[in-house]
């Protein structure tokens, strides 16, 4: 196995250092190698550049603002940057991804979507870019995140998806993805499977990470107008899969002088048993389709997860993510529960701005670090709130 010139992109195989690759079913052999033979090639067309940049900017909004957060850069003596992706159309990152792939999924002549979700995020992005499309979209839910997301829940059905529960398991984002998979192996021909992180068979994560890194495309310049730099300090992002944190990372990821910060989600605490920080409790396993970082036991069965955030209840990371890890080229933190809805509410009361659970974990972990007057820290505020209002209705 080859390594990587660098930590961009991974070798042929689809592998980041150790991890990555494509484990799959037989029956997914045909669907997966089409996609990774025409990806690259389908992506540089002009007019599928075209396209996705033009809906970027007219229907997402795109570039979203990056917001110099005084008040939470006081409290912290440094400078804190918010990059907006909770102004983004449908609320988070993942409607980068989701335009990606449908319109990719047309060039591939598929006619049917499906997806998983598990804060309910993906799923939206998906049945709102089907909608748009006119596409036929069916979204994997656990059981348990459709009691905790029903707002987003509702919005997808709204949309016109239909939202199938996943009862297995722990009725999460784990079993809605294993759901989706047999989903797609008995419907090879004509359906599109659209992954919402950087995981899964290769080429997912890389084409993933490729669609979200206009996040950090945008950083670049947006941040040479504030500061006259283009690199930040530090880049921060929450991880579950990790998506958002793939693309806030993607541009620096060769830019050594750029510290990556990764917030995985403690739960409990990370010893508690009931946890989801995958970097400290998880080794070198398959799951779902490529090889990483997986919580699991000694003989090998995923151990269940758990986070108050349901897009950060996964009992993996991406192969890209592991990858960071291992090299050391990314510093992994952790928030617990509690953590992250402090940070919630202290960014709520500072900045006149509501978070996602999941982005509260990476504002929680501000306060691990020894900041300087002069760092210059960028964290990417991934989704916005409204779909936890619940979750902080009962905190209050």
């Amino acid at each position: 196995m080859t390594t990587t010139a660098t930590f961009q992109q991974p070798d042929v195989q689809g592998y980041y250092g150790n991890f990555g690759g494509a484990y799959i079913p037989e029956m997914l052999y045909r669907n997966v190698e089409d996609l990774r033979t025409k990806y690259l090639d389908i992506m540089h067309e002009t007019s599928f550049q075209k396209e996705f940049r033009d809906l970027l900017k007219d229907y997402v909004g795109r570039p979203t603002p990056l917001f110099l957060a005084q008040r939470l850069s006081n409290l912290h003596h440094t400078n804190i940057y918010l990059k907006r992706e909770d102004l983004c159309h449908t609320g988070a990152h993942k409607i980068n991804n989701a335009i990606g792939q449908v319109l990719l999924a047309q060039r591939l002549g598929k006619k049917r979507i499906i997806a998983e979700t598990g804060a309910g995020q993906h799923g939206v992005a998906t049945a709102t870019v089907c909608a748009l499309k006119g596409i036929e979209c069916i979204v994997y839910m656990g059981v348990k995140d459709i009691e905790r997301q029903a707002p987003n829940v509702a919005r997808m059905k709204m949309l016109g998806a239909k939202v199938v529960p996943a009862t297995s398991g722990s009725q999460t984002l784990k079993d809605a993805t294993n759901e989706a998979i047999r989903d797609w192996i008995n419907n090879p021909i004509d359906t599109h499977y659209i992954i919402g992180s950087v995981v899964g068979p290769h080429p997912y994560p890389d084409m993933v990470a490729r669609f979200q890194s206009v996040i950090s495309e945008e950083i670049r310049w947006q941040l040479k107008e504030h500061t006259g730099s283009e690199l930040p300090t530090h880049v921060m992002a929450c991880v579950g899969g990790g998506s958002n944190a793939a693309g806030a990372f993607y541009h620096f990821l060769d830019e050594l002088s750029v510290q990556l910060l990764a917030v995985e989600a403690a739960g409990h605490g990370v010893n508690s048993g009931m946890s989801a920080a995958t970097t400290q409790l998880g080794k070198s396993g398959v799951l779902h389709g490529s090889k990483s970082l997986v919580m699991q036991t000694d003989d090998g069965q995923v151990v269940e997860p758990h986070s108050i955030s349901a897009g950060l209840d996964y009992p993996g990371i991406g192969p890209l993510h592991a990858h960071l890890f291992e090299s050391g080229r990314g510093t992994f933190l952790s928030a617990t529960d509690d953590d992250a809805l402090t940070a919630a509410f202290e960014l709520s009361k500072l900045e006149g701005i509501i978070p996602a659970l999941e982005t509260a974990h990476a504002l929680s972990a501000l306060h691990q670090i020894k900041w300087t007057e002069k760092d210059v820290v960028v964290l990417c505020l991934s989704g916005r709130g409204d779909k936890d209002l619940a979750t902080y209705m009962k905190a209050m």
